[in-house]
């Protein structure tokens, strides 16, 4: 589960001012002046009943506790609000424009909105640039630590919007057919690597009118693992090879940028300030994972992360494949699936994945830079699909596949591709403690030794939308 809801209904109950969900005055002191910080409960996940300061404010924690422990994936999942694609079917036929960023925290459910919109014949357009989630990011030219040149910003969100109203809601006699491209999208990558003024590596980038969406003229490669290390995409030739590595739930792989939102909290009021109503949401609210892309290193001020903050490739229970320094320009575009075989000595456990483009050293980045691209997890007992448990018995091998966030790089030429497999990936989501327990209820812990097999028989692989060049 993404834990960015918790961290909702925590900060968003505090700075909620209706006067019906704290009828009696100390409540709002005691959510905004005496309670715990939403960094301290995740020392303390799960969240359990009466315990934490939502009980304050019940209908925020009943909702929270609900959506933690709720987990098979039934009619309560099927709201128009959690799970559009039940309802496409009934959809009016408004002409509808569909934004979205790479590092959003909603850019899977963009696409499908946008696929399952289309296929029944609405009047759909599709907007995506290399943005995260809010209202004012398309407007920015970077993304957490990267920066994709003066192109990706929008000059006017505001504007775009009010365009797309004065065609299709009041009407000056466009047809929606009009021949402008249904999708428009952002090709990270492509920049100078260097250092920009601000402090960001400029990956850079351009805008790309299609057709659809996936692309027609996709190349969907699979690129496999190899006991090695490499990445590539020659077939596993190697007769019973596997790599094997420890899950400790209480020391979990740290997030570091992505698909995230509303993962934060509220700091204390300004000062001069009293009153919680009198202070703006945007001056208390602080980021505890920013969202975007970042070089994968541990650093300062990352949850969970102490000195010497070292690469999270270099953990043991992080496994890393790598292809060789590219000769050429790869463009990647497009949906990503992770497809692995894998055996667990725990009775639950997770599998994460995360493509990675790596920059080789510079004088800029000495060391070079491992962007984040797209990343997903998967929960084994849910490996048959999210409608039902089914425990994969210790021990037993099986497949998983993992769908990673869709996306659109260009790997440059000397640039390598990467793809990081572990267990956790924290705070992020929530860290499986390995038992089997019923999913928010869990008190227990234990590590777990997890394998990935990489052979002949069992072809563990990521399928890449590879685009031909010349594009």
């Amino acid at each position: 589960m993404e834990l960015r809801f918790i961290a909702w209904a925590f900060w968003h109950s505090a700075t909620n001012t209706q006067s019906r969900l704290k009828q009696d005055p100390w409540i709002d002191p005691a959510l905004n002046l005496g309670a715990a910080a939403f960094h301290e409960w995740l020392t303390r996940m799960p969240i359990r009943e009466g315990q934490t300061q939502l009980a304050l404010v019940p209908t925020y924690e009943k909702w929270a506790l609900e959506i933690l422990t709720h987990s098979d994936r039934d009619e309560y999942w099927k709201h128009p609000s959690v799970c559009p694609r039940e309802h496409w079917d009934n959809f009016p036929d408004a002409a509808t424009l569909i934004v979205g960023g790479w590092y959003d925290s909603y850019t899977r459910a963009t696409f499908d909105n946008y696929i399952g919109l289309s296929e029944r014949g609405r009047r759909v357009r599709l907007l995506v640039g290399p943005w995260t989630h809010g209202s004012v990011k398309p407007e920015l030219t970077y993304a957490g630590d990267v920066d994709f040149g003066p192109d990706a910003a929008l000059d006017s969100f505001r504007a775009v919007h009010f365009d797309w109203f004065e065609r299709y809601v009041r009407g000056d006699g466009s047809d929606p057919d009009d021949g402008e491209a249904p999708v428009k999208i952002f090709i990270m990558g492509g920049g100078s690597g260097e250092r920009s003024v601000g402090g960001r590596l400029q990956h850079g980038g351009r805008w790309r009118d299609e057709q659809e969406w996936p692309l027609a003229r996709t190349q969907f490669t699979p690129y496999h693992l190899h006991a090695d290390g490499r990445l590539s995409a020659d077939a596993a030739d190697e007769s019973d090879s596997s790599t094997t590595y420890r899950f400790d739930p209480s020391n979990p792989v740290p997030s570091n940028g992505g698909n995230i939102s509303s993962l934060a909290e509220l700091g204390p009021l300004p000062s001069g300030i009293a009153d919680s109503a009198s202070a703006s949401r945007d001056s208390r609210v602080r980021q505890i994972l920013e969202p975007g892309g970042f070089d994968q290193v541990e650093h300062e001020g990352l949850h969970g992360c102490s000195p010497p903050f070292l690469p999270l490739g270099s953990r043991p229970d992080v496994l890393v494949f790598q292809t060789d320094p590219l000769e050429n320009d790869l463009e990647v575009t497009g949906p990503i699936e992770v497809k692995l075989w894998v055996k667990s000595s725990a009775v639950d456990t997770d599998f994460t994945a995360k493509l990675i483009d790596v920059y080789p050293p510079s004088r800029w980045y000495p060391r070079g830079y491992a962007l984040n691209l797209s990343d997903s997890i998967m929960r084994l007992r849910y490996r048959k699909g999210p409608e039902a448990a089914d425990f994969l018995p210790p021990g037993e091998i099986d497949q998983v596949t993992i769908t990673l966030y869709p996306t659109s790089n260009l790997f440059a030429r000397g640039h390598r591709l990467r793809l990081d497999i572990s267990s956790s990936n924290f705070p992020r989501f929530d860290v499986n403690p390995n038992t089997g327990e019923p999913i928010g209820r869990d008190r227990l812990r234990a590590a777990a030794d997890n394998t990935v097999f990489h052979d002949s028989e069992r072809r563990s692989q990521i399928i890449l939308p590879i685009i031909p060049s010349g594009d």
